[in-house]
């Protein structure tokens, strides 16, 4: 089949209208498997095809996009940016959108290989005609190919912002069109995770102007359509950098968490406890929670409602960020730290560890690992395993083998032995006989099955 295939694209390089081998090949490509592609690929010749696109033929150009778009997935990024890139600067300025679309899919592949994208930071050309192409549509795959490009490194960045195409991506962000700012806030967050892109959005006072828009939002009726990408770009910002320093500098950014919560619309809740997940994964985002002393008590105590009471994704959502604003990893715990995850856990709810075991109980799989990831973010600290160790039931309900059915399920129960297993003080709390019933589940792994035992009876015949 891939002979066939080849066969078909010599003919279509060998022939000038080879509208019928076109057909042909297209037909062939639809049912040949990428892995019978991939072993041909250094045999594929792609330049005649994209020569056919620049006749203007309506069908042979819609078949050469197909064509192409299927065999391109089989070549390496780094062989497009070497070998193909007098036809992607080609069809980078193609009348035809389908054709420029096909391109741009090719270098945002490109962007996203860190040994191809030099081949594009090398060819001066080549990322001018990108930048160009891309400043002259408003197509939304090209603007995200500006982030990726700028996103490469300093110089990259810099190629973008001298073209204008960052600059008008910010003032879009910053414009009076609610939902393109919601569209550029995440492309701008994507740009936030590089420090160099950073530094840029810093220098040009970009981050002061998320930071006022937030706090013009209260007056603006439209403003759920962008604040919750303007909350998860500060929640982003503050673990790369530093929370406390984020959150001292624009203290509008933690209000507004706090207040999000307390809405009705269930949307600014998720990205409320998102972000409090997000700003609780390091110990210093978790102290930057502890100074708000009662107002984060509050706060917990919400999140514990809605894992219970929420709709099973927001149930999730909650679960997932009390695992991550729980955890701390054993070398930095102190005794300060273990105090304030105590209180906390005892903020959730009346009776924490039975809210969690009951929702681990609901016949979800997605609700029984996201309760097995907080009994596990937990599972190393002394004051957890003393609760564990003397709710009634609670050790038989770690070592039962039986109450999980999937595989996603069975792994997350086994991190929970692991994690208790590994733990310098689960001897001692939970007990030798115990720790030991732990130790031979580790090393059964997470799927064992206990053998079936049978008696011979005689006569059974």
């Amino acid at each position: 089949m891939a002979a066939q295939a080849l066969e078909l694209l010599r003919e279509v390089s060998r022939l000038e209208a080879p509208l019928e081998e076109l057909r042909a090949l297209h037909s062939v490509l639809q049912t040949l498997p990428l892995s019978e592609l991939r072993e041909q690929a250094a045999e594929m010749r792609l330049g005649p095809l994209f020569s056919l696109l620049n006749e203007n033929h309506r069908e042979q150009t819609t078949l050469c996009v197909s064509i192409l778009e299927r065999l391109l997935q089989a070549v390496e990024p780094v062989h497009v940016a070497r070998n193909l890139g007098a036809d992607l600067q080609r069809g980078l300025t193609h009348p035809d959108d389908s054709v420029k679309i096909l391109t741009l899919s090719q270098v945002g592949r490109i962007v996203e290989n860190s040994d191809a994208v030099t081949e594009i930071l090398n060819n001066a050309e080549l990322l001018k005609q990108i930048i160009y192409c891309i400043g002259g549509d408003n197509l939304s795959v090209a603007k995200a190919l500006i982030v990726e490009i700028s996103s490469v490194s300093p110089e990259s960045l810099t190629y973008c912002t001298t073209s204008g195409l960052v600059t008008q991506l910010l003032r879009e962000l910053t414009g009076e069109d609610v939902l393109v700012r919601a569209t550029c806030i995440e492309m701008v967050t994507s740009l936030a995770y590089t420090h160099h892109g950073r530094q840029y959005l810093a220098q040009e006072g970009v981050i002061d102007q998320i930071s006022n828009i937030i706090v013009g939002a209260d007056s603006d009726p439209f403003s759920s359509f962008y604040l919750p990408g303007f909350v998860k770009f500060f929640g982003n910002l503050a673990i790369m950098d530093s929370p406390q320093q984020i959150c001292e500098r624009y203290p509008i950014f933690v209000e507004k968490v706090f207040e999000m919560t307390e809405s009705q619309d269930p949307t600014m809740i998720g990205v409320a406890v998102d972000t409090i997940g997000i700003l609780g994964s390091n110990v210093e985002g978790k102290q930057v929670l502890q100074k708000t002393g009662t107002r984060f008590e509050r706060l917990l105590m919400k999140i514990g409602y809605q894992a219970k009471n929420a709709s099973t994704e927001l149930k999730i959502r909650c679960l997932d960020a009390i695992s991550s604003i729980f955890y701390i990893s054993p070398e930095q715990q102190t005794d300060d730290l273990l105090r304030m995850t105590e209180s906390w856990f005892s903020s959730l709810s009346r009776d924490p560890l039975e809210l969690f075991r009951g929702i681990s109980n609901q016949p979800f799989p997605e609700l029984h690992c996201a309760a097995l990831k907080v009994f596990t973010a937990i599972a190393n600290q002394p004051w957890a395993q003393k609760l564990m160790f003397n709710s009634p039931g609670f050790v038989e309900y770690v070592m039962d083998r039986s109450v999980e059915h999937d595989k996603a399920s069975k792994d997350a129960k086994y991190e929970l032995v692991k994690a208790l297993a590994n733990s310098k003080t689960i001897a001692e709390i939970f007990g030798n006989p115990n720790y030991l019933r732990l130790r031979t589940y580790l090393s059964e792994g997470p799927y064992y099955v206990k053998p079936i035992s049978t008696t011979a009876v005689e006569g059974a015949e």
